[in-house]
């Protein structure tokens, strides 16, 4: 037997007995699941939410808060063949516009996954980014977020919550440090 074998079998030979997990319930806290408490919490991280009945409304609200706006790519629409270019070729997107799976009341974060943004990069990528999600799916806490994920179907997913920031650089805040500038939400 060699020494890799010898040290393997003796680790496998002294494991802990198996226990069950802790509960978790009394670390959900009292967050609701609500459109308010969501927005409150995403407007302290910098983002901003519109409220729309429909889809159609979001390229005017995109021009009236967004003017300088010249690449936008909404990942939304049926238009998709950007999805095949190079993605360095998307480093002068404006605006992109994604879906979202599920929102988090507790830290106003959104689930993406590969489904919802095809080009991994394009959410990191873009100078502003918008996610389209619906008010029914929002969730309280991320306790509740990792019940409804499970184990994910796609090869990627990623919470995103907030424009990305910093102030670690003589402790300015730096804004797009390592994503979009700005978050804006549309709840449906």
């Amino acid at each position: 037997m060699s020494s890799r074998d010898k040290i393997l079998s003796a680790v496998k030979m002294n494991q802990p007995e198996q226990v069950a997990l802790p509960s978790l319930d009394g670390l959900r806290g009292a967050m609701p699941a609500t459109l308010d408490a969501y927005r409150k919490v995403l407007e302290s991280l910098g983002g901003s939410l519109f409220e729309i009945s429909d889809e159609k409304e979001i390229p005017a609200l995109l021009a009236q808060h967004y003017p300088e706006l010249k690449r936008v790519i909404a990942a939304t629409s049926g238009e998709r063949s950007w999805i095949h270019e190079d993605p360095h070729t998307l480093e002068d997107v404006d605006m992109a516009v994604i879906r979202g799976q599920w929102a988090v009341a507790e830290n106003g974060a959104v689930w993406v996954t590969e489904e919802e943004a095809p080009v991994r990069v394009l959410p990191f990528i873009c100078q502003h980014l918008a996610i389209v999600i619906s008010r029914e799916r929002i969730l309280a806490t991320m306790h509740d977020a990792y019940e409804k994920i499970g184990l994910p179907l796609t090869g990627f997913g990623v919470f995103i919550a907030g424009p990305s920031k910093t102030a670690d650089i003589e402790q300015s805040l730096v804004l797009g440090a390592h994503g979009a500038k700005s978050l804006v939400v549309f709840a449906l």
